[in-house]
């Protein structure tokens, strides 16, 4: 705990987010980020790292190897990130396609918006404007609306309103 409060920037990164956050609960590091990050200590996630700064962790594509006790997360974000998004199934796979795991998600989470997060791209939360850095678009998900590509020109503030 005194690490996090002494901390100048938290980094959390990938592996898998049911472990991730089993640990964090483990060890009673989930109030203490959120209240760091929030006065203002600068946080940086990859992969689980940014599964788990969203409301829950609901549109991870981890397969859940340990009970977590509980979805909620850090909630630094109000809405979801699916990370290493892709568009289509590997060759050869008759699976579900992330956005139709998507989509089943926004069947039951209407109001929460769904950022699909390509590989090599990343968020940029800086004075309360949230652009995209990298070489590959954004795909937004929305119960109701038709999936939106957004690129690093476009501005992603619309999704940290909370409803």
């Amino acid at each position: 705990m005194k690490a996090i409060e002494e901390a100048e920037a938290i980094v959390v990164g990938g592996g898998n987010t049911w472990q991730l956050v089993r640990m964090m609960r483990d060890n009673k590091l989930i109030a203490a980020i959120r209240k760091k990050v929030e006065t203002g200590t600068p946080y940086i996630g990859w992969s689980a790292g940014s599964n788990v700064t969203c409301p829950t962790i609901k549109t991870t594509n981890d397969m859940p190897i340990i009970d977590p006790l509980g979805f909620d997360v850090l909630n630094l974000v109000p809405f979801q990130i699916n990370p290493h998004y892709l568009d289509a199934n590997p060759d050869g796979h008759a699976g579900e396609t992330r956005e139709q795991r998507i989509e089943e998600f926004l069947e039951i989470n209407p109001d929460t918006y769904v950022l699909g997060l390509r590989e090599g791209t990343m968020l940029k939360l800086d004075e309360n404007k949230l652009s995209l850095i990298g070489k590959l678009n954004a795909r937004i998900f929305k119960k109701g609306t038709t999936p939106e590509e957004l690129s690093t020109k476009d501005d992603f503030s619309f999704l940290l309103k909370k409803d």
